[in-house]
């Protein structure tokens, strides 16, 4: 769209949830009703400033053609993907990396970029798998200059010393709590189309449905759900439940093997990079179902970030101090004498006897350490842990989910909403990420959020409100697929083929012997490699379908 003085054009994808409010303090001409146009007249008054004054999720460019140069954008907490490509004869940016490899000559996979993907099972920004591509941080602005150059900063970051708020009761918490994503559900659920919601039956997706049903009491809510063949991950009976409750129209959908069989490889280049978790399979089905009724679903993601949902975040003090060189070899011993139903604590010692604070901290949710992604790929990696794990402040705590949120949910979740559900044509809100939501939560002293052995306690606290016990008391299941039977059974031979077979992108780049026995040991029942099975796989898939496409 350019503006109406053709000075300024601009691309733009997202939802600016507060466009009507902005567009009624601005002098312009409006040509048009909705979010597009109001992005143009806040730059035309307030310049590159005017993205401080956005709330929602967006990526946009915009070229001023008084000064011939391009400003990028992209929300806050990353909830929107923007990637770019640069070189002596060209800049180009787009929503996803497959529209910018024509413009790349031989696009090779960055072996730097390896090494983070193992210990991420995603790269963070603004690295990529691809080599020359990069993507823009959450909350960061680029400019372009007529010349090429290019210059980054950040508009807005996760502050990484919490802001004493003083007199804070916990009951205070819980009302500002409640107050906060009572505006941000509100905001979410503006809309020309139909918004459901992701229901679970979780205390996060269940509170989202109590709080649109009270925004929206004699509308018709659509919700929707997932469940799988395995009764040790089937959470359908408690979203039910919620759905009944608050009497919404409630959908749901069987996740199989079978889904994963046929969807692995095209969700890969709808991803352009590899499946970080299994889950993602089991979300693009969801959005699939989701599209059938409605354009718009409002999800829960982030919540565990902001307020400590994650089993780990009980060992954030032991995260931060353990490490001396006994503990650590010690506790390498006692990872590898683990049998295979010790799979948890297992993940916990391995994190736990890393050398360093900083891969500690990404140890928990690392299929290897770091010693393993060396001998993995046969060299050290020649880049350090993003400056998120040691930038935070404050107790072991707020580090922990500071680096959290800023690494785990930006590059590896929202990225994986997004291209899911746009793999879908369907559009995905998270209300728990509206910004001033966010910064609530890192100012809440610590002790309000695991408290007493309780985590999240006071997002709890706040969907007592709203919700019966029994479904904020139950224990967190989480969005589980069953794959360490489905690896064991319908998916064996393939995973055997793609990673030791003569045409294998991971037989031919990574260390032979360690992936030959990370499956015999899973396949033998002594060891539970599901997970690090998944990101040899899926890195595998990937590159097998990016190199179709080229």
């Amino acid at each position: 769209m350019a503006s109406v003085n053709g000075r300024l054009h601009l691309v733009f994808n997202g939802e600016i949830l507060n466009y009507r409010e902005l567009r009624s303090g601005l002098s312009y001409p409006f040509q048009t009703k909705g979010d597009t146009e109001v992005l143009l007249a806040l730059y035309e008054k307030y310049g590159p400033a005017s993205v401080e004054k956005l709330r929602g999720q967006f990526a946009y460019a915009i070229l001023d053609s008084d000064s011939q140069e391009i400003h990028l954008f992209r929300d806050r907490i990353g909830i929107l993907p923007l990637y770019y490509y640069s070189d002596e004869h060209q800049f180009a940016f787009a929503s996803e990396i497959k529209a910018l490899l024509p413009l790349i000559q031989s696009p090779t996979v960055d072996d730097d970029s390896l090494h983070d993907y193992l210990a991420h099972r995603a790269v963070p920004s603004p690295h990529t798998m691809i080599k020359g591509v990069r993507k823009l941080p959450q909350g960061h602005h680029l400019v372009v200059k007529p010349d090429g150059s290019c210059r980054l900063s950040a508009y807005w970051q996760l502050a990484p010393q919490s802001s004493p708020r003083n007199g804070l009761t916990a009951l205070d918490a819980v009302g500002l709590v409640d107050k906060t994503l009572k505006t941000a559900v509100h905001e979410s659920l503006v809309a020309d189309v139909p918004v459901g919601v992701y229901l679970s039956g979780g205390v996060d997706s269940s509170l989202l449905t109590a709080m649109s049903r009270t925004e929206h009491p004699d509308q018709v809510l659509h919700t929707f759900g997932a469940s799988f063949d395995d009764p040790r991950y089937d959470e359908s009976p408690w979203a039910r439940k919620v759905a009944d409750a608050f009497s919404t129209t409630h959908h749901e959908v069987v996740v199989t093997a079978d889904d994963f069989m046929d969807n692995w490889a095209r969700l890969s280049w709808y991803r352009d990079g590899p499946l970080s978790e299994p889950a993602d399979v089991a979300i693009f089905r969801l959005a699939q179902l989701a599209r059938e009724h409605v354009k718009v679903v409002l999800s829960g993601e982030g919540s565990d970030e902001l307020f400590g949902g994650y089993p780990k975040y009980g060992y954030a003090n032991a995260t931060r101090w353990l490490g001396s060189v006994p503990s650590s070899a010690l506790l390498g011993r006692l990872e590898k004498s683990l049998p295979a139903s010790k799979s948890r604590m297992r993940i916990a010692v391995r994190a736990l006897a890393e050398s360093s604070y900083e891969e500690r901290l990404r140890g928990w949710f690392a299929p290897f350490t770091v010693a393993e992604r060396d001998r993995l790929i046969g060299r050290l990696s020649p880049r350090s842990a993003p400056s998120a794990y040691t930038r935070g402040r404050g107790d072991a705590l707020r580090r922990m989910l500071y680096a959290d949120a800023s690494v785990w949910l930006a590059d590896n979740l929202l990225e994986r909403g997004d291209r899911m559900s746009m793999a879908a044509s369907l559009e995905t809100r998270p209300p728990f990420l509206d910004h001033r939501l966010v910064e609530v939560a890192f100012d809440l002293p610590s002790s309000f959020k695991v408290r007493h052995g309780v985590s999240k306690w006071v997002l709890k606290e706040v969907a007592r409100r709203y919700l019966p016990a029994d479904i904020v008391d139950r224990p967190k299941v989480g969005f589980k697929v069953p794959l360490d039977r489905w690896f064991r059974q319908g998916l064996r031979d393939m995973a055997v083929d793609l990673l030791t077979g003569p045409s294998s992108y991971v037989g031919n780049n990574l260390h032979g012997e360690m992936v030959t026995g990370l499956l015999d040991s899973h396949m033998r029942g002594e060891r539970d490699e599901e997970a690090r099975i998944w990101t040899l796989l899926s890195l595998e898939v990937w590159h097998r379908e990016l190199s179709r496409h080229l």
